[in-house]
């Protein structure tokens, strides 16, 4: 079988990047969730390092970089990665290019990815830091609004010490975050409320359906679509902490402390500004059977075309979910 190593960086914690390239993030060491796993690239060819052009056809369509090939071990991208991109070019809105990055630990001096050639990248992926040139280049294309940014779930776990990055997500969880990350973002009364209690930064309960409540209603991701939906089951996020600086919590969910939750109003869809730029943070999406939501596709969908181009074109879809269906769409 024709395999290749994937080696993982993981919720646990992140590991500076290879020497020879400047970075101030410390070594942090291997750990549970640094385990490499073997995959067959004969069925995920993509999983082998390298730029994988559209083949979508039509004028027009937004470019999007999907950036993906290193993650913790717990989220299988080689899986999400073709699926995600099928989902955005079969809106004909899209044409997505994959980036796999090389594995776990490789030299990443040289690493510069032409960022500039997209109206957006898609973040699938919890690795290695980055070079620093690399890192502070991409720091000024989103903050000038050139290049917009969509996040999907689990890359809210990388990178804990690039402070840019945290300001761009808003709030993050686990890679050794603790209190000194920023406050808690809750939905009390109304009103977002910053919380900068002392505990933990990153949990979730066991996965099962829950309702989605769209808090600004009038934003254009969601504006048109009904206020509350049922996601399909998925791992609700909780105590994420960050800087959460220039944030709207565009969508909450309950946190049910019958599911190891807080009993909080946690934020799942997330808008932010960073300069001029626009910011998509979606903590949904662990994995294909999570992401067969239309709510999820159309939500992301709808916040990559915003994070790219400051409006929303896309129509409401007939099969978005109700309060009590979540209305699956089919596996790749």
């Amino acid at each position: 079988m024709n395999i290749v190593r994937s080696a993982m960086v993981g919720a646990a914690g992140m590991v500076a990047m290879a020497a020879g390239a400047a970075d101030p993030a410390p070594a942090r060491g291997p750990t549970p969730a640094h385990e490499s796993r073997a995959i067959d690239v004969a069925k995920f060819p993509m999983a082998k390092p390298g730029v994988y052009p559209s083949e979508a056809k039509g004028a027009g369509r937004v470019r999007v970089l999907l950036l993906t090939g290193q993650m913790n071990k717990y989220h299988k991208w080689e899986e999400t990665t073709p699926y995600l991109r099928s989902m955005l070019e079969g809106t004909g809105r899209f044409a997505v290019d994959i980036h796999t990055m090389p594995p776990f630990g490789s030299d990443l001096s040289a690493w510069d990815p032409r960022f500039e050639d997209y109206a957006a990248v898609l973040m699938n992926v919890d690795g290695d830091y980055w070079p620093e040139a690399t890192r502070k280049r991409f720091e000024g294309l989103v903050k000038s609004g050139r290049v917009g940014l969509s996040v999907v779930h689990s890359s809210d776990n990388a990178w804990k010490d690039w402070g840019e990055w945290n300001e761009m997500i808003a709030v993050g969880g686990w890679g050794g975050r603790d209190a000194s990350a920023g406050p808690y973002l809750r939905w009390r009364d109304g009103q977002v409320v910053r919380d900068d209690k002392p505990g933990p930064c990153g949990g979730h309960g066991a996965r099962r359906p829950f309702v989605i409540t769209h808090r600004v209603p009038d934003h254009p991701v969601v504006k048109g679509l009904p206020v509350t939906w049922l996601h399909h089951e998925d791992e609700l996020y909780h105590c994420l902490r960050g800087p959460a600086k220039r944030v709207e919590v565009v969508g909450t969910a309950w946190s049910d402390p019958a599911n190891k939750g807080t009993g909080e109003h946690e934020p799942m869809l997330m808008a932010v500004r960073f300069g001029e730029g626009r910011i998509f943070h979606t903590t949904l999406g662990h994995d294909v059977e999570s992401m067969r939501c239309a709510g999820f596709q159309c939500t992301l969908q709808r916040g990559t075309e915003w994070a790219a181009t400051g409006a929303v074109t896309l129509p409401i879809p007939d099969d978005f979910p109700t309060d009590k269906d979540p209305r699956l769409r089919p596996a790749p």
